[in-house]
């Protein structure tokens, strides 16, 4: 990691600059992908999984024996884990539930707020080289408590043809409706489109490779609404010199280990603390399994020294980092401050790695600067907020001069005469 002190503003805004993921190649592919399946169906899921796995699946929706199968493979202590995320994850998002808004605006004109919960959404769920099975819960726990009346995940099989029985314990834990044997692009396709088998659904939600990512947002307001824009993961740790080097070095590797485009961003008091930092990294960086992605991450991060507190502050709101730990001798004088992060960890036992997993939040965060302007997934994500309103005859006498005037302003007389002609009739 290169070290850079009190940079200039030129130099912040290089620094912010996350690894590229517009890829015309990536995107020409994925484009064919979509095209295939909102023409082909089933068969072009299947020719695509032949493609590009090397195998086609009998069937895409897992059985009730696979999936019970699966279930059993499970190990009684990862079960006892997964329920414990689950509570604390049910309990906060619970605590997040909309309600309804009722307001009396005039005399005789009544107007509501009500929450309602989108119909079906549809779980994507990363394979790979670490299936994520707490994403499961993220985003099932949420859809089941928000009432969505169907839930569909799709997620990729491994190399052994199977998919990961943790993934499936989860989502049968959580109620998921149905799970597909389906990956990549394609799994997209099949939920924003619609197939003989998977069912079209209202809004996508998770993470995925360049691939996913692409498709989320090639099909984003044309055939379905997704979660957010997201990237590659990442994270920022403020930390000054009374942090541990090892608590520190610890956080950034967390998140260097998910991927080779993840990136990591040190931001700390002085170049002493800094360089202890790195050391220490190096250090844990050999007892990682997944070191070459971790190495590869490291390669496009940095450390950033500033003189003062106001400085790292802001520095860390032009970033707008997906997840930002705040490690310093008085975290919340730093905490009270930013504005602009997906999820912020706050004191020195404050792990990223409690929130992607169990302390309650939701991990599901808006990377690549857009924390600036999206929040993570919420109950908000999973909910529509539908107004009503009710007028009396009284109401709309009170009311009615002013709709006729901006009505007659703006060049619209129908909307003038539906007001214009209850008032003129007998209320028949």
């Amino acid at each position: 990691m290169n070290i850079y002190i009190n940079p200039s503003p030129a130099e912040q805004e290089a620094l912010c600059k996350r690894p590229s993921s517009d890829n015309p190649v990536v995107r020409a592919r994925v484009e064919s992908i979509l095209e295939r399946v909102r023409t082909g169906g089933d068969k072009a899921l299947k020719e695509l999984a032949l493609e590009i796995d090397g195998r086609a699946p009998e069937s895409l929706l897992l059985s009730r024996e696979e999936i019970a199968e699966a279930c059993a493979r499970v190990s009684p202590k990862v079960k006892e884990a997964i329920a414990d995320a689950a509570s604390n994850i049910r309990a906060f998002h619970t605590a997040q539930m909309p309600s309804t808004v009722e307001v009396w605006t005039t005399p005789a004109v009544r107007c509501i707020q009500k929450p309602v919960p989108i119909g079906k959404v549809g779980l994507y769920i990363p394979g790979g080289t670490a299936p994520l099975f707490s994403t499961v819960l993220m985003l099932a726990v949420p859809a089941s408590i928000a009432g969505c009346k169907e839930v569909v995940l799709c997620t990729p099989a491994g190399k052994d043809g199977k998919v990961s029985p943790e993934v499936i314990y989860a989502a049968s834990f959580c109620g998921v409706d149905k799970i597909f044997t389906i990956g990549g692009a394609q799994a997209v396709a099949a939920m924003a489109y619609g197939t003989e088998s998977v069912p079209k659904v209202d809004k996508i939600f998770g993470p995925g490779n360049q691939y996913v990512t692409t498709a989320k947002q090639m099909l984003a307001g044309k055939a379905v609404a997704i979660d957010m824009p997201a990237g590659p993961s990442e994270v920022m740790v403020i930390a000054d010199d009374a942090a541990d080097p090892a608590f520190v070095a610890a956080d950034l590797l967390s998140q260097a280990e998910h991927g080779r485009d993840s990136q990591v961003m040190l931001v700390c008091r002085s170049r002493e603390f800094a360089e202890k930092v790195i050391a220490e990294v190096g250090v844990q960086t050999e007892s990682l399994g997944r070191k070459e992605f971790a190495e590869a991450a490291l390669g496009q991060s940095a450390a950033v020294v500033f003189d003062d507190e106001d400085a790292m502050v802001a520095f860390a709101d032009i970033y707008a980092p997906e997840h930002l730990i705040i490690n310093t001798e008085k975290p919340w004088t730093i905490a009270d401050r930013v504005q602009a992060a997906g999820s912020v960890f706050v004191g020195a036992y404050t792990p990223e790695s409690a929130g992607d997993y169990a302390s309650g939040t939701n991990h599901t965060l808006p990377t690549c600067g857009w924390a600036r302007s999206f929040s993570g997934v919420n109950m908000d994500s999973f909910m529509r907020k539908m107004t009503i309103q009710v007028i009396s005859r009284e109401g709309l006498e009170a009311l009615g001069g002013t709709i006729i005037t901006m009505a007659e302003a703006e060049g619209l007389q129908a909307h003038a005469n539906a007001v214009k002609i209850r008032l003129e009739g007998d209320g028949k």
